[in-house]
């Protein structure tokens, strides 16, 4: 997918001491993605509105706020996950994915 007439925000988002990074992208109608990669390990996110998180490439394990099994994800994948909640992900290769912030 090709984005256009995007505006991109230069600083980086860098958690968990770099193995995740991302930049944010601002669409026209102030609609907002990341674009990111993830190094392998264990992480746990919390997110204020709802995403769909779009695995471009790698192999990861998802575990969502409303169940107790992990997800196996190979890309290309999508999967979503429910505002003001956390979940869990075990990165197994490196990882490319864009999220977007649904409301």
């Amino acid at each position: 997918m090709i984005f256009s007439k995007v505006d991109v925000v230069k600083e980086a988002n860098i958690y968990f001491d770099g193995k995740v990074t991302s930049r944010t992208v601002i669409f026209s109608d102030g609609t907002k993605k990341t674009l990111g990669i993830m190094l392998p390990g264990d992480y746990e996110f919390g997110t204020d509105s709802a995403e769909e998180m779009e695995i471009q490439s790698g192999k990861l394990r998802v575990k969502l706020p409303q169940n107790d099994d992990w997800i196996d994800i190979t890309a290309p994948a999508v999967f979503n996950v429910p505002a003001n909640s956390k979940f869990s992900l075990e990165v197994i290769t490196v990882t490319d994915y864009c999220c977007s912030y649904l409301s």
